[in-house]
């Protein structure tokens, strides 16, 4: 049996392992920190949104991010401080804008064929994870916002998603619970949600039933290729260890760029941070005031999502400003605001702020694949979308490991 070692316990990390231990391989997975989706994967937005696949490279992300420069609230800052990283992505990103429509309709395919495997994950493991299926709503106050969803809408049809407009008195049927004026929105209701934290938690326990071994509070220091897979050395409470392995899969998020030079390989990938808070409906009148229906506010960058009765995600903003966790309140403070306008009958005295950086490479596309020595293969990359692909990516970096074993065994 093929020995796979998954460098990384986040989302990508889980689906990945249980891809290819379903499909036979012996698997250990390792991770840093003490539990499975720690990280990124601990309170993003928890959209499941194919109708959020348009990717960001195109001209006008450009111009709104210079405009918004100085603005601490802005839904996309960028810290002017240069760095030679920062400024090569952003380049190879501005390098990409040609690619934007096709991008778009690739992303779409790919969130689209994500959506069963994700389901098909939970099904046969058997858990819950505060799963609503309502569909998501992107609600519009801006003719200029509205009028480029139109125009992207032409792109995410060309990758099968259906989802139409809506006028503002339907944004109102859809989500009784919204108490500001729209223009109107596009609804897409095969769109869903839940909460990546418990998922991602619940299918580790899953691949442990299926014998992947996890290696949690593991320090590694050494990734060397040997010619006939990959060594790995590392440091947990057991002490110094190494181990080699047939294959590697590297799903380590933004660490992911460190590791790939260290084998020889180029993954550009910078962080983007993103924030969220999680408002606790602590009375029945908050409870009743949460909308159940996932919003995204494209003009604000804010996605919502419902996660059971008692809980309220909201999440959004772009942040470059390099490998920073930072919580600020300059940057929570329009989420509050945010809820307050839209459902202003919601509590927000007991908000949980929280901060995740998103690994974003300059294409927004995921690195999906093998790299350039024997047994080295990636799935990271995914930025403001890995629970949205990585059942799909998932499945796709299983394959090509299948691939490669089979031309192997020849």
């Amino acid at each position: 049996m093929t020995h796979i070692a998954v460098i990384g316990a986040g989302i990508t990390g889980i689906t990945t392992a249980y891809s290819l231990a379903s499909r036979g391989y012996k698997v250990s997975v390792f991770d840093r920190n003490r539990y499975a989706a720690m990280e990124t994967s601990f309170a993003n937005g928890g959209q499941l949104s194919a109708s959020n696949a348009e990717v960001w490279t195109r001209w006008g992300t450009i111009f709104k991010g210079l405009k918004w420069m100085m603005n601490p609230d802005a839904p996309l800052l960028v810290n002017p401080r240069p760095s030679w990283h920062k400024l090569s992505w952003m380049a190879e990103f501005m390098g990409n804008i040609p690619n934007y429509e096709s991008h778009t309709i690739a992303t779409a395919r790919m969130a689209i064929e994500a959506r069963k495997h994700l389901l098909r994950f939970a099904d046969e493991v058997g858990f819950s994870f505060d799963l609503e299926k309502r569909g998501i709503l992107h609600v519009y106050k801006s003719e200029g916002e509205f009028a480029h969803a139109r125009r992207v809408n032409e792109l995410l049809s060309k990758g099968g998603l259906e989802r139409r407009e809506v006028t503002a008195a339907e944004v109102q049927d859809i989500e009784p619970a919204l108490r500001t004026k729209t223009l109107g929105g596009y609804y897409t209701e095969s769109d869903f949600t839940g909460d990546i934290h418990l998922y991602a938690r619940a299918l580790s326990k899953g691949c442990e039933q299926l014998g992947v071994t996890f290696n949690y509070n593991a320090d590694v220091s050494e990734f060397r290729h040997t010619g006939q897979g990959v060594k790995i050395s590392w440091q947990s409470g057991a002490g110094d260890q190494q181990q080699h392995f047939d294959g590697i899969v590297v799903c380590a998020g933004v660490g992911s760029r460190a590791i790939a030079a260290s084998l020889g390989d180029r993954v550009n990938i910078y962080p983007v941070k993103g924030y969220s808070i999680t408002v606790n409906l602590d009375d029945a009148n908050s409870q009743a005031a949460a909308p159940w229906v996932s919003l995204l506010d494209d003009e604000a960058k804010v996605v919502t999502s419902r996660l059971g009765k008692n809980r309220f995600r909201i999440a959004g903003t772009a942040e470059f400003n390099g490998y920073n966790l930072d919580i600020r309140d300059d940057r929570i403070k329009p989420l509050r605001k945010w809820c307050e306008t839209f459902f202003p009958e919601v509590s927000t005295e007991h908000c949980v702020p929280w901060a995740g950086l998103r690994p974003m490479l300059p294409s927004m596309m995921p690195k999906i694949g093998p790299g350039s020595k024997p047994g080295v293969f990636y799935n990271t990359g995914h930025g403001h979308l890995g629970w949205t692909l990585s059942a799909a990516t998932a499945e796709a970096v299983a394959d090509f490991v299948e691939v490669d074993r089979v031309k192997n065994a020849a």
